[in-house]
């Protein structure tokens, strides 16, 4: 049987710099610029997670094709007091799920709901 990993995760936006600042300035993304056919490609990396942005003319706030995507954490609450700090809109309160999960979601400008968890 084929062996499959995760690779990256692209996400639509009406405007990829402000995107990629707010992932930096929240998550600590590496950025990254690429000229391609006289436009600018805009790449990150959190945390050994690519994501690609795609740019459109508009994006819906709530609407997209993506539920969400989850970065793992040494401690749920110090990472969404930290995000909180930095302006991010919490959704959802820390909480434990089951014994050893616990999880917290923060919402991007354009809608995109991103878990914050710890495991263990």
């Amino acid at each position: 049987m084929t062996k499959y990993t995760f690779d990256h995760i692209h996400l639509y936006t009406a405007d990829p710099e402000a995107t990629a600042t707010w992932y930096e300035t929240m998550f600590g993304a590496q950025v990254r610029r690429t000229p391609v056919d006289g436009k600018t490609r805009i790449d990150m990396n959190v945390g050994g997670t690519e994501i690609f942005l795609l740019p459109v003319k508009a994006v819906a706030t709530g609407q997209n094709s993506l539920d969400h995507f989850g970065f793992l954490v040494a401690d749920v609450d110090a990472a969404i007091a930290e995000l909180r700090a930095k302006g991010a809109k919490v959704t959802m309160e820390p909480n434990t799920i089951r014994p050893g999960t616990r999880i917290s979601f923060v919402e991007s400008p354009e809608g995109v709901r991103i878990e914050v968890l710890q495991r263990g």
